[in-house]
């Protein structure tokens, strides 16, 4: 759901309803609000949900292990530093993971689509018939694998078979609402680093009703004393990739469309991620949680064919891929980022997993409702990456049976999964680089409003109204 993309909410305090006990609460918050020309101007991100009020020990600091990890805060913001986004950062803009194939425009499955796009970012940039590689262009053999569903399963296993690649094929995803047919007319290859992730101008009713359907009918917020680890994970990924999705929108916001000026807002980043605590911490379990899914398919991933027919590219790529997969410091510092192993567990943990996979199917089918292009084209890549994450993970037969099933990718689901993986670091990075600043900035700025008294001109103003919703 490069830099942004799926989005934007509308308008100032429109589509929040500001009722406090009292009335200088309301003052420091709408302030801010008027102070963000464009800020608010991002539906298809968070609708301010209820976040987690536990607070961290200082300012935009995270410390400790993140939560359902088996990593803590500053190993992960140093080896991502240090080790995987450089590497990712080459790795995307390698021949092989630079095209993906996709369906732009779907019917959708759930209502009407009247999403309108007001900017000419939103759409896609096609890629024209001899501009991808010619390998990617032959047909592939299909793969009758069974679905996992149905399968009685005692535990999950934490290893895959080391036969590992065998060829690219076509092959279902359970998680997955796959497109009907992957080699059909209606799909097309994209170069992603033509189309970056970013703000579009998404923006209305069709925007905020992808996130609330997703939210609402597919992975509603636990509750605090949730105890199966199951219901808390589908959550927290979807909220990380949430925040990250609003990460790289508001690091590339068109701040003057007159002028056609792009940069950073910070008053987004933090309206919609920074000053959410558990927003952040879902982010980095979704980029631990993808990460183990990288490293547990290590020898298939290791074993696959990049090719591309430019031979020099496919080997840097292929180099590139050893170095992520057999890093020394990340097979030190955090050899398992997450450990699936404990899910699924009990009676009732084969009738929950397909539960959960059906939720996450509506979700990937979801993305088919986006009324923009490109907020389409990168909902569905990482969406796919995420599904393709959780494939890896949890894609076992039955242990007692002796049916241990093999591992099979399709291109584009490395493809999603390495993209995805790459959007994730940087918003990691992000956080860690930028977040204690904004921080300080954004709340220096709401410590003077609350103390300035109400007067004359905008703050005069903003105190009538927050008189007139008390």
């Amino acid at each position: 759901m490069g830099r942004g993309a799926i989005k934007e909410e509308e308008s100032e305090g429109k589509r929040k309803t500001w009722r406090w006990p009292l009335a200088t609460l309301v003052v420091v918050f709408l302030a801010v609000a008027v102070s963000s020309r464009t800020a608010s101007n991002v539906g298809f991100f968070f609708t301010d949900r209820n976040s987690c009020s536990c607070s961290l020990q200082g300012t935009g600091k995270y410390k400790g292990m993140v939560e359902d990890c088996c990593c803590d805060y500053e190993t992960v913001d140093n080896l991502n530093s240090e080790v995987l986004n450089p590497l990712l950062q080459d790795l995307v803009t390698t021949p092989f993971f630079r095209y993906f194939k996709v369906k732009l425009w779907c019917d959708c499955p759930f209502w009407p689509d009247d999403g309108m796009c007001r900017l000419r970012d939103c759409s896609v940039c096609e890629c024209p018939e001899n501009e991808f590689p010619e390998p990617f262009k032959r047909p592939l053999p299909s793969d009758d694998l069974k679905c996992q569903e149905g399968k009685p399963q005692a535990a999950v296993d934490r290893t895959i078979d080391n036969r590992a690649f065998r060829g690219w094929v076509e092959t279902k995803n359970p998680w997955t609402h796959d497109d009907d047919d992957t080699d059909s007319g209606e799909m097309t290859y994209v170069n992603l680093q033509l189309n970056p992730e970013r703000y579009t101008g998404y923006t209305g009713p069709s925007a905020r009703r992808i996130w609330d359907s997703i939210y609402s009918e597919n992975c509603p917020k636990y509750s605090s004393g949730e105890t199966c680890p199951e219901k808390k994970v589908l959550y927290k990924l979807i909220s990380g990739l949430h925040s990250s999705i609003s990460m790289h929108i508001s690091a590339d916001y068109l701040l003057d469309e007159s002028s056609n000026q792009w940069g950073q807002n910070m008053d987004l980043m933090y309206d919609r991620i920074l000053r959410h605590p558990d927003r952040v911490r879902n982010m980095y379990f979704t980029y631990l949680f993808v990460l183990r899914a990288v490293t547990k398919a290590t020898a298939y991933l290791e074993q696959a064919e990049y090719d591309t027919g430019n031979h020099a590219e496919d080997l840097k790529t292929q180099s590139l891929i050893k170095q992520l997969l057999y890093s020394p410091k990340l097979q030190t510092a955090c050899p398992v980022p997450f450990d699936e192993a404990k899910l699924w567990q009990g009676q009732s943990g084969p009738e929950l997993k397909q539960q959960i996979q059906k939720q996450f199917r509506n979700i990937s089918a979801l993305m088919d409702c986006v009324g923009c292009e490109k907020c389409r084209l990168w909902g569905k890549l990482q969406v796919q990456g995420l599904g393709t994450a959780l494939k890896i993970l949890f894609s076992v037969g039955n242990q007692q049976a002796g049916d241990h099933q093999t591992l099979q990718l399709q291109r584009n689901e490395v493809i999603a999964l390495v993209n995805l993986l790459n959007r994730l670091s940087e918003s990691v990075k992000m956080v860690h680089d930028m977040g204690p600043d904004v921080e300080r900035l954004m709340e220096d700025q709401i410590a003077k409003v609350s103390s300035a008294k109400p007067g004359t001109g905008r703050l005069r103003r903003i105190w009538d109204l927050a008189l007139s919703l008390w």
